[in-house]
Parts: structure tokens; C-alpha cells; sequence
């Protein structure tokens, strides 16, 4: 036995098991990432229709949830996306804790993928599809094999840990510290669930500590109880990751992180109660004994070994997070309503951000892609606010300072939204993305420019209007007429602009096109109108410098929302 080795042997063992333990997590975790990349960029169109399926018929929501984490391959990256939605407004309460819910049953698909009897071949598998993904010329092959590879690195990681963990069965200190870990008695259930918690805490994956789970009990340094013990357990640990994302952000956000937390956090103590009466059915569902064991040598030893247990553990995991669901999907209302109680709205208006989910998308660049073109419809929402606002005060003055100051403002926000937007797909496109989502990602960066750009020339007429003001000026009732006229039919123009952008229509260019020519002319129209008239009326020569600005301000404006147009049918 290992135990009776001198304690540099022990220590050499020890050693060798830490190496394998930790690479194999490594590849592992890595494994996860390319199978969760490879699978989104896949069922990129998928991927966003479900997104804007997600209602708020509770139902629709769950299923929302669980297929955007079998895409993605992480409930935590699921939650940290909802929170985000809320946080920038896009998803209700009520919708974000349908998701979460969804997203429960989705992330359980891991467990289903381990407990596939390929293991040996992971290795070959990964190899493969490394060469396949290095030559690939097509875009849908090339994230085909990313997925395929990272499938095999999940097998491949899998059993470098079951090797790490196979000298623990003859070390006799390492037995006797896993056996105070037993879960045959409720407190020992509890303790269990405890240091799966705490596992996924630290590591912020419920897919690693299944992967260790899954590890430990096939080799048969922990028993089946004990594994579903832990596996129910990295269901609360699961949550910090969404609680951390709410840290900063809005009520709502907060209560969508909260609602992850209760709603798991009940199901285990439900679920832990009735344990063993659970796993017994969950055996005779499946109908596979996870105690069976089949003898191996390995090493010149005769060794046990546990074949039956992942598909065990997968069934656990999955059973717990559907009936939790079940139980608790006809009290979405109710929960919205008691979180909306407990954690009341703050005293002062929330305004929502993007920044703060740059680091938790960066990984989901489809979404992010996605989120992002809806900061932008955001973008093209505040324009549109400020147009009414401006026209108000050119036909009214300056008295109703409410409105000066909303524009300002206004105009402040489309600043910030810009650089948000910017800095945010920048970051996504320096990640792995097919040619058709960098080409979006850069028609966004665009159309924040160009709305941006559009917001400044309409604080420029504002800012030529107040100066008109200060210097105790005023048009005629001609001069007022005409620049209100061409208001009109730039914020109709706008307005047009806008709609086919949030409905992502790119065949409004053309209609843009012709109506942007007619603006053009409405405007030089006017400048020679007003010069016509100079020479009678004898204006300040201010006025007339400020009227031609304001045309050209104008102008601008179109322009802008004109590039909006061409960035949408992807002309350059």
C-alpha cells in the first residue's frame, strides 16, 4: 500500500496527483470554453431569437433559459446575462426569473456529456478537430471543430483528474479525511452540500466542481451519496457569480441576482430533506445502480472502478433543478412581488449602464454582440427624446428651462453610451468571431458614432438659439416658420432612421436616400430665402450668421442619421 511508503514517496505521490489534478482542471475549464464559444458563434441567429423570445409568459422564459445555457455551457454566464438585460432595462423581473429558472435545468446538460462512455478518446477527439479547426477555411467549420476540440478537452481533462485522484485510494490519511465527508445521516447531507458551496465559490464554475465530483467518485474515493450530495450543493455555490454581477447596479438587478439566490437556496433545503427517498427514485428511474463497481488493474493492481455513477450523479442534478422549477415556476409573480418589497426602489432615479458586464460577456461574444446593438436602439431612443424637446424651444424661447437642461443632459448620455459601446465591442471583436458578427460589430461601433455625432449638432443648434438669446436678438416669424419646418422634417427623418434600425431593416436606405436629397434642398432652399430677404428686412448680422449655422446644424443631422441608414445596408 502507498501508505506504508517512506514519506518522500507519500510526497512524490502527492505531487504527481496535485500536476494531473490541476492540469486536468485546466484543460477542462479550457475544454468548456471552446465547446461554449464554438456552439454560440454555431447558433449565433438561434441564440438571438431566443433571447428576444424571452417574455413574460413564465414558461417561454424557461425554456429560453435552458436553451441559451445548453448554448453557452454555463448557467453563470446565463445569470450574469440576465442581470445585465435588467440592469440596462431590456428584461423585466418577472422575465428575468424565468430565465434563471431555465437556466437551472440547461446547465445539467454537462453532467449528460460526461456521462457519454467516450472518455478514452478524448484525446484523439481533441486532435482531430485541432487540425480541422487550424485549416478550416469556412467559418461554420472552423467553430464546428472549436466545438468538437473543446469537447474533447472536456473528456481529456476529465481523466487526467480521475488519474490525479487514483492514488488517494491507497493513501490512508487522504481515506480517512474524505470519509468525515459521508452523506448517510441529514447533518453529513448538509456538510456535504456545505463544501460543494463552497467549492463552486471559490472556483466560480458549477461545471469544474462537477468535473472534480464526477473525478473523486468514479475512482471511488467518494461514494455515490456523497457525490449527490456535492453536486446539490454547487447549486448554491453557483449563484455568487450572478450576485457579484449585480454588485453596482441597478434594484432590479439586484433582485434578479437575489431571486437566483433564493430560489436555489430553498430547492436545496427541500431537496436535502427528502435525500434519501430522492436518490432511491432516482435509481429506480434510471435504473442503473451507482454502486456497482468493475474490477481493473492498473499498475500491476487490482482496483475498482465505478462506470455507472456519472450518468447517476447527471440524473441527480438534473431531477433536483426540474422539480425545484416545477415547484416554484406558478410563484414567479409572487417571488417578483416579494423581492419588489424586501429590496425597495431607491429614493433617486437609476440610470442603467453597459460598462459594468464587459468582463462577464466577454466570453458570450454573440450576446454581447446582441446586447450591444440594443444599447445602440437605446441611443437612437434618446435622440428621438431630444428632437421634441429642441423643437420646443426654438417655438416657445428659452423660457421653459426644463427642456434646455434635458438636452444637455441628453447629449451627455449619448456620450457616455458611445464610449460604452465602443470600448465594449472592441473588446469582443479582439476575441474568436465569425466574419459575419465582426462585420456587425463594427456596423455598431458606427452607428454609435453616427447617433453620438447626431446629438452633438442638435446640442449645436441649442447652444446657436441660447446665443441668439444672450444677445438679446430674435428671427422673424418667417425666419421661426422655416427652421421649425425643417425641424420637422429632419425628426422625421430621424424617426424613419431610427424604427429601421431597431427592426434592423436595411433596405431603408433607399427610401433615406431620396428623402435625405429633399432635406438637403429644403435647406439650401432656405439659406437663399432668408439672403433674398436680407437686403429689405436688414436683420442683425448675427441673426443671419446663427439662422445659416442652425441650417447647417440641420444638416448635419441628417447626415448623421443618413450614415446610420448606409451602416445598416453595409455600405462603406
Amino acid at each position: 500500500m502507498i501508505a506504508a511508503a517512506s514519506p518522500e514517496l507519500d510526497a512524490a505521490f502527492v505531487i504527481e496527483m496535485f500536476f494531473n489534478v490541476i492540469a486536468g482542471l485546466g484543460v477542462f475549464l479550457l475544454g468548456m470554453k471552446y465547446m461554449s464559444e464554438g456552439l454560440q458563434t454555431i447558433a449565433g441567429n438561434r441564440l438571438r431569437s431566443m433571447i428576444g423570445a424571452a417574455t413574460s409568459n413564465r414558461f417561454m422564459g424557461m425554456g429560453v433559459g435552458a436553451g441559451v445555457t445548453c448554448l453557452v455551457q454555463s448557467s453563470s454566464v446565463t445569470t450574469v446575462m440576465v442581470v445585465g438585460f435588467v440592469t440596462a432595462g431590456f428584461m423585466t423581473l418577472t422575465q428575468a426569473i424565468g430565465v434563471i429558472m431555465g437556466a437551472n435545468i440547461g446547465t445539467t446538460i454537462t453532467g449528460w456529456i460526461l456521462a457519454l462512455k467516450i472518455g478514452k478518446y478524448g484525446l484523439p477527439i481533441m486532435g482531430v478537430a485541432a487540425l480541422v479547426f487550424r485549416f478550416a477555411n469556412k467559418d461554420r467549420l472552423k467553430f464546428l471543430a472549436m466545438a468538437i476540440m473543446g469537447m474533447g478537452m472536456v473528456f481529456f481533462g476529465l481523466e487526467l483528474m480521475k488519474d490525479g485522484f487514483k492514488p488517494i485510494r491507497g493513501m490512508e490519511d487522504f481515506e480517512a479525511w474524505f470519509s468525515t465527508f459521508q452523506a448517510d445521516s441529514y447533518p453529513g447531507v448538509l456538510k456535504c452540500a456545505a463544501v460543494g458551496c463552497v467549492l463552486t465559490m471559490i472556483v466560480q464554475s458549477s461545471s469544474a466542481t462537477l468535473g472534480i465530483t464526477i473525478g473523486l467518485a468514479t475512482t471511488g474515493v467518494i461514494p455515490f451519496q456523497t457525490a449527490a450530495a456535492l453536486v446539490l450543493g454547487e447549486n448554491i455555490g453557483t449563484t455568487i457569480t450572478a450576485y457579484l454581477a449585480s454588485i453596482g447596479t441597478t434594484t432590479n438587478a439586484k433582485r434578479a441576482a437575489y431571486a437566483h439566490v433564493i430560489f436555489n437556496v430553498i430547492g436545496v433545503l427541500w431537496i436535502t430533506a427528502l435525500f434519501r427517498p430522492y436518490i432511491h427514485l432516482v435509481q429506480q428511474v434510471i435504473g442503473i445502480d451507482p454502486t456497482a463497481s468493475v474490477k481493473a488493474v492498473e499498475d500491476g493492481k487490482e482496483v475498482l472502478n465505478f462506470p455507472h455513477v456519472t450518468a447517476a450523479i447527471a440524473a441527480v442534478h438534473t431531477g433536483f433543478n426540474v422539480a425545484n422549477t416545477l415547484l416554484f415556476i406558478p410563484f414567479t409573480n409572487v417571488l417578483a412581488a416579494l423581492l419588489t418589497r424586501f429590496v425597495p426602489d431607491r429614493k433617486f432615479k437609476e440610470t442603467p449602464h453597459l460598462t459594468m458586464l464587459d468582463a462577464n460577456l466577454a466570453d458570450t461574444p454573440v450576446i454581447g454582440i446582441e446586447q450591444s446593438r440594443k444599447e445602440v436602439n437605446r441611443m437612437a431612443d434618446t435622440l428621438d427624446k431630444m428632437l421634441p424637446r429642441l423643437r420646443g424651444v426654438v417655438a416657445e424661447g428659452v423660457t421653459d428651462e426644463k427642456n434646455v437642461q434635458k438636452i444637455f443632459h441628453k447629449e451627455e448620455v449619448l456620450d457616455i453610451m458611445q464610449k460604452e459601446v465602443t470600448v465594449f465591442v472592441t473588446e469582443l471583436l479582439a476575441g474568436s468571431l465569425t466574419h459575419d458578427l465582426a462585420d456587425e460589430g463594427r456596423r455598431i461601433v458606427r452607428i454609435a458614432d453616427e447617433y453620438e455625432s447626431a446629438g452633438d449638432y442638435v446640442q449645436n443648434v441649442l447652444k446657436l438659439y441660447l446665443r441668439l438669446d444672450q444677445a438679446d436678438l430674435e428671427f422673424s416669424r418667417t425666419d421661426r416658420d422655416s427652421i421649425l419646418e425643417l425641424h420637422d422634417e429632419v425628426a422625421g427623418y430621424v424617426d424613419l432612421v431610427s424604427t429601421a434600425c431597431r427592426q434592423n431593416r436595411p433596405e431603408v436606405v433607399t427610401k433615406a436616400h431620396s428623402m435625405g436629397d429633399g432635406i438637403s434642398h429644403l435647406a439650401r432652399r432656405l439659406r437663399n430665402q432668408h439672403l433674398a430677404e436680407v437686403a429689405e428686412n436688414r436683420p442683425a448680422p448675427l441673426v443671419t450668421v446663427i439662422y445659416t449655422d442652425m441650417l447647417n446644424a440641420y444638416r448635419r443631422v441628417k447626415d448623421h442619421a443618413m450614415n446610420v441608414a448606409e451602416a445598416l445596408a453595409g455600405e462603406k
